[in-house]
């Protein structure tokens, strides 16, 4: 007797990492990838990558601009897998419910030259991959860690050695910081990535 396979449903991600605000800095890439949870699996294209190097545009708004681009497919039979994303409509036998969405997210790490021409991280930044097709923008909020003394700053900066995350895709996981004051290793930061316009998901 032959058992019917599961039915699964695919996420398509295309579009680009735009530009960024970074008033202060200049020369700088970013890297990608992306964070997701067991019922996830990666079906086509690259779940991480790296970007050219880019200046400052010469007008008034002075953005970074890479025009990055992203495609990747994921395959799920779940829709569960990492923090909320919001809400994906299921059939049930009392009609539509609304579940809410956990799903992949994407992680940004913007690196640049310090005075010394030592690469150094800028900003940190992650968001969700909408689940409703058609085309979307998000800006992203960028934030560094920072060394929580006066002497620990100065002999990183001497030492062109900045406090930077082995891992960025902790920056993904928001296990145990609710209802908690923001740390004082990660303050905000007015820096800013527009992120990509993507399509998706389709159904398999």
């Amino acid at each position: 007797m032959a058992t019917a396979s599961p039915s699964v449903f695919l996420l398509m991600v295309n579009g680009q990492v735009e530009s960024a605000q970074f008033p202060e800095y200049d020369d700088l890439y970013c890297k990608y990838c992306f964070v997701y949870g067991q019922d996830w699996d990666p079906t086509a294209g690259l779940e991480e990558g790296i970007s050219q190097i880019t200046s400052k545009s010469q007008d008034v708004r002075q953005a970074l601009v890479w025009n990055f681009p992203i495609d990747v497919t994921f395959k799920s039979t779940n829709p569960y897998g990492c923090c909320a994303a919001g809400l994906l409509e299921v059939q049930s036998a009392s009609g539509l419910v609304a579940m809410p969405v956990k799903g992949p997210q994407i992680v940004l790490s913007v690196y640049g030259p310090d005075v010394f021409g030592n690469d150094v991280v800028r900003g940190y930044g992650a968001v969700h991959v909408p689940f409703s097709p058609g085309r979307h923008k998000r800006t992203i909020p960028m934030f560094v860690p920072e060394s929580t003394s006066k002497l620990q700053k100065f002999t990183s900066w001497f030492m062109g050695r900045r406090p930077e995350y082995t891992d960025p895709k902790v920056v993904a996981q928001g296990e145990g910081r609710e209802g908690k004051a923001p740390s004082p290793l990660l303050p905000p930061a007015p820096r800013q990535v527009r992120a990509w316009e993507w399509v998706g998901p389709g159904l398999g």
